[in-house]
């Protein structure tokens, strides 16, 4: 019951083979007739004075690397090329109805258009790909090409910045007067473009630009087409920013640790080392050059504060720590400082003994005592009450002195541990503003 349909099958594909093996027979005689005389050495315009316009179209895949140490774009582009070869037009009823053959590129002369800012170590160009010829001479190439071009890489506001790199496309050796490179679009065709993760694609538009050189007097035209990049700030945010942010922020708490606890000063170079240790990996990274980026300047102004608060930090470790040969704190410190800025940082009886108004009043009670009991005592002779008076005061101005003394060491202790509160609070705000000036640039 199926043989029927298997003999219509063989039925109907002998007249397709037949078909195909016309069309090769023509496609054939059309290749040996085209090329009989035909040479890719010489530019083909049936007039040497004509001028042959050529076509560009670029189509961006993928942006494969950033370097912007060596300031070098890898991309992944297909470039099509249209120009008219005069020598290969041919009258498709001739051939069976062959309006388009598809040959080597190699067989037929090509524009040496080239990338002006090409930074590629081997210089290679596109893939020798086939040609699309139609009927009226025009010839369309397509042939991908990864390509390296040097591109400019302004890392002033680095992760938060944004790049323009231009392509530059030009005949090498033809000048305007012989060749002229003509641009299919406004702007590069990006439908097809792979997203990168580091890097955002805001446009590539194309420009046609004449420029006369010192070396020559003929005009040179050229397209450029100029990648406009966003950088994705996210990881750097994430890896470089915050970490900082957070590092920051402990060098303030220095001011509020105990003088006696010895980790003060420890605390600022700790701190300094971690921020080394980050500018350096920001080093790595950048191009060296006169523009320093936002973040490295970050960096440089928290590093900055955090040497002035651990020399500040010295600097109250040392008032702090005042013997009691000290002179005692200057009326204008005691008014500035253990009043108005004590009260301004919430600093409330620092340094003050909270037994000194009994201790006072024991020792009036006790010198009063002693006399009481000096003159009750009937039976000690006028010489020893004498020397036992003096003992007496001898041991009461100690006690004064002693007294005297920690009470200078006291507001000594006050006023440092006011200045510790008034730094720590100055440094807090400084660090707030900072982060939110570069975390301002984000947005």
């Amino acid at each position: 019951t199926f043989a029927p349909f298997h003999h219509l099958d063989k039925a109907v594909s002998l007249p397709i083979l037949a078909c195909r093996c016309a069309h090769g027979k023509y496609a054939q005689k059309l290749l040996n007739d085209l090329f009989t005389n035909y040479t890719s050495a010489l530019r083909p315009v049936e007039d040497t004075n004509t001028i042959l316009n050529v076509t560009l179209q670029v189509t961006l895949s993928q942006i494969i690397d950033m370097d912007e140490r060596n300031q070098i774009l890898t991309a992944y582009l297909w470039i099509r090329q249209v120009w008219v070869d005069a020598h290969l037009k041919w009258n498709k009823d001739d051939y069976d109805g062959l309006d388009t053959i598809r040959i080597p590129s190699s067989y037929v002369w090509r524009p040496d258009i080239v990338l002006y800012n090409n930074a590629d170590d081997h210089f290679t160009g596109p893939m020798d790909t086939n040609v699309v010829i139609r009927q009226d001479g025009q010839i369309m190439w397509d042939s991908p090409a990864i390509t390296k071009s040097s591109c400019k890489v302004d890392v002033s506001y680095f992760p938060f910045d944004a790049q323009q790199c231009r392509f530059t496309y030009g005949s090498w050796t033809y000048n305007g007067n012989q060749l002229d490179i003509l641009n299919a679009m406004e702007s590069a065709d990006l439908a097809d473009l792979v997203e990168n993760v580091e890097w955002e694609v805001l446009g590539m538009p194309a420009k046609r630009n004449i420029i006369l050189y010192g070396c020559c007097a003929d005009p040179y035209p050229d397209v450029t087409y100029t990648l406009k990049l966003k950088r994705r700030a996210s990881f750097y945010v994430f890896n470089l920013l915050i970490p900082c942010v957070m590092i920051s922020f402990l060098a303030p708490l220095g001011f509020y640790l105990p003088a006696d606890s010895g980790e003060k000063v420890s605390l600022g170079v700790t701190v300094m080392l971690a921020l080394t240790v980050f500018q350096l990996l920001v080093a790595e990274i950048m191009p060296p050059s006169e523009n320093v980026p936002l973040i490295g300047k970050y960096y440089i102004a928290t590093m900055t504060m955090i040497t002035a608060s651990t020399a500040l930090t010295i600097f109250i470790m040392n008032i702090h720590h005042c013997g009691p040969d000290a002179k005692p704190v200057p009326k204008w410190a005691k008014i500035v400082i253990l009043q108005y800025m004590a009260r301004m940082c919430f600093v409330y009886e620092v340094g003050e003994n909270c037994m000194s108004p009994q201790l006072d009043k024991q020792e009036k009670g006790g010198v009063s005592d002693g006399e009481r009991k000096d003159r009750e005592v009937s039976c000690i002779s006028p010489s020893s009450e004498w020397q036992l008076l003096r003992n007496i005061e001898y041991i009461a101005n100690c006690y004064r002195d002693q007294r005297a003394t920690q009470k200078r060491t006291g507001e000594w202790k006050k006023v440092a541990k006011v200045l510790d509160r008034f730094f720590m609070w100055i440094f807090f705000i400084m660090v707030f503003f900072m982060s939110l000036l570069i975390m301002g640039k984000a947005i």
